[in-house]
């Protein structure tokens, strides 16, 4: 097997990696197994060897997690397969659900009554008042009545104290919101900096969804930490002062680029006008990643019905990433930005046993991230192909 212990450091062939009680406890080559060392199952054996995958964007609202509490265990372990373990991810950042339901589905799978990956939520997410966008027309009725528009600073930070005391690990801002047949809604400066300010004391991290320019400028003004999207389908060039001002302050940004193509086919945008805005966005986001800016895999998987993340590892690529940048967006990044590095992003000893086996090298094609044979969180698989 090969192994990539790191982004940045070079493979070793032949590698071994052993797994005691959850942690890595040793890497290192050899071509033969050590005596008296199971294997972890016959499914993981060849291949290519990585950390597990972080997914930054995730959504936990589809039919598979409904009722997650008295779910059968069986149904949500299929969603979750479906979702995520299939493609190698061992840890997903769920930035906008049900928070209650999310985070029963989380309480099942940490006390072991369902496998699956490491789950972490931002809760319910904050709209501008009256603001719910049109894309999201299609959910439930009731679900949309709970989701939170605040009108003032005051009914802002309450919504912040609710997520974060009943288990949240982020907030969500939705900055500017589409609306059909009038112009979009915008979340007050007033009330986007007071919710950073208090979830930045609570120690927590802010994601915002931009849309627009405008939206990424409002942002950096609040002090948002993640950008949940690039503003997706805004033409280009975007202002060379504004992604300096994004790396400078150190806000990361999560592409999603296959969004805008599933998107802009949603909205049945002939693809002889469709493929020069998604081209458009991919070299924008191309040019804040060169110029140093920090990336975080994600897909907005469970808004988007198809969870296969292979365009997205192709259109990073023609955005200019090269194999490993995107291997560190997986890995790395997320460990960096969580404050996790001891514990995840590369296979060391000592690192939770949280590791992706692969059908082939991805430094021959990117598309071989999403061939997943074994996903390994804890030194449990996960998924076996």
């Amino acid at each position: 097997m090969k192994v990539y212990v790191a982004p940045d450091a070079p493979p070793i062939d032949d590698g071994v990696v052993l797994v005691r009680d959850g942690r890595i406890v040793e890497v290192g080559s050899g071509a033969a197994q050590p005596q008296g060392v199971p294997a972890l199952d016959a499914g993981c054996d060849g291949g290519v060897v990585v950390a597990g995958f972080q997914n930054s964007h995730v959504h936990l609202n589809g039919a598979a997690f409904a009722q997650a509490k008295d779910a059968p265990a069986g149904r949500l372990e299929a969603g979750l397969v479906s979702l995520l373990t299939r493609y190698g991810f061992t840890t997903a950042f769920d930035i906008a659900s049900d928070r209650d339901n999310t985070l029963a589905l989380r309480a099942r799978v940490e006390r072991g009554d369902v496998k699956g990956p490491r789950l972490l939520t931002a809760g319910l997410p904050l709209f501008p008042p009256d603001g719910l966008p049109v894309y999201l027309e299609h959910f439930d009725p009731a679900f949309l009545a709970r989701l939170p528009q605040p009108a003032t600073a005051a009914e802002a930070l309450e919504t912040v104290r609710q997520n974060l005391d009943a288990g949240a690990e982020a907030t969500k801002l939705f900055l500017v919101t589409p609306q059909r047949n009038r112009p979009p809604k915008r979340m007050s400066a007033q009330i986007a900096k007071a919710v950073v300010d208090e979830t930045h004391r609570r120690g927590r991290l802010v994601f915002a969804h931009p849309t627009d320019l405008d939206g990424v400028h409002a942002a950096l003004a609040a002090g948002v930490d993640i950008l949940a999207h690039p503003p997706l389908g805004v033409p280009g060039p975007w202002p060379p002062d504004m992604m300096a001002s994004l790396r400078n302050a150190g806000v990361w940004m999560v592409p999603t680029l296959k969004l805008l193509d599933y998107e802009l086919v949603k909205e049945r945008v002939p693809p002889e006008v469709a493929g020069p805005i998604l081209q458009d966005t991919v070299r924008e986001f191309g040019r804040f990643a060169a110029a140093g800016g920090k990336v975080l895999f994600g897909t907005d998987v469970d808004y988007m019905e198809d969870s296969d993340p292979t365009e997205e590892y192709r259109l990073l690529a023609q955005a200019g990433l090269l194999p490993m940048q995107i291997l560190a967006s997986l890995t790395t990044a997320p460990a960096e930005r969580w404050q996790e590095s001891g514990r995840r992003g590369r296979l060391l000893p000592g690192m939770d046993a949280d590791m992706v086996v692969l059908e082939d090298d991805p430094a021959l094609s990117v598309t071989n991230f999403a061939r997943v044979k074994c996903t390994v969180r804890g030194g449990q698989v996960l998924y076996s192909h």
